[in-house]
């Protein structure tokens, strides 16, 4: 059965077609993606992968955001209010006390009333030590390594899988596969399925 996957790429400045070398070292460090350190950023959407190329917390300079949902900085999310859960606190940009607000119109209102502040909790059996971390390119969208392009080797406890499909013309240097935890294969039937971090009955961090 084929599986559509909603893909979301962010573009680091200076990206060339090929991506800069990038070896073995380095797989599976632990980042925050660049997203989180936007107040409006409400959170990942578990069906979409997003690779954040020239992450400079990473030393393969590929910080992957593998199906994770809400925000690595804030495992039990919040409420539309900017609430947190009995027990942890809201959510805010890593490293301040600036509060999560959702995006805002001009006038300083939430975009979207109903959402608003809200974040979503991560999920049980994805959270982000097992979804987001630095990661490299191990093959083109075809499987393949040609010798143009620069790929690496997935250390032990690594699958080369493949995650990101045509993303558009220039743009190939990020679609093949990646280095992910293995186990960690997302799958659309049982994602997600265990429920959400709690602080109280399902603790995550």
């Amino acid at each position: 059965m084929t599986r559509t996957f909603v893909i979301a790429i962010l573009l680091g400045s200076g990206l060339l077609a090929a991506s800069p070398g990038c070896s073995e070292q380095g797989v599976g460090d632990p980042c925050t993606p660049e997203q989180e350190y936007d107040a409006t950023f409400n959170g990942f959407d578990e069906k979409e992968v997003n690779v954040e190329s020239k992450s400079f917390q990473c030393r393969t300079r590929v910080c992957l955001v593998n199906h994770f949902r809400g925000r690595v900085s804030c495992p039990y999310g919040q409420n539309a209010k900017g609430d947190a859960p009995t027990g942890a606190a809201a959510c805010s940009v890593p490293g301040t006390d600036t509060k999560i607000t959702g995006p805002l119109d001009p006038q300083g209102n939430p975009k979207d009333p109903i959402k608003a502040s809200a974040v979503p909790a991560q999920c049980v059996d994805r959270t982000a030590d097992k979804a987001v971390y630095c990661s490299c390119r191990c093959a083109d969208i075809n499987g393949n390594k040609p010798g143009d392009q620069t790929f690496c080797d997935c250390p032990d406890g690594f699958a080369c899988t493949p995650l990101v499909t045509s993303i558009g013309q220039g743009n190939e240097g990020l679609t093949g596969s990646y280095c992910i935890k293995t186990g960690t294969q997302y799958d659309v039937n049982t994602a997600c399925n265990q429920g959400e971090c709690d602080p109280t009955t399902k603790k995550c961090d």
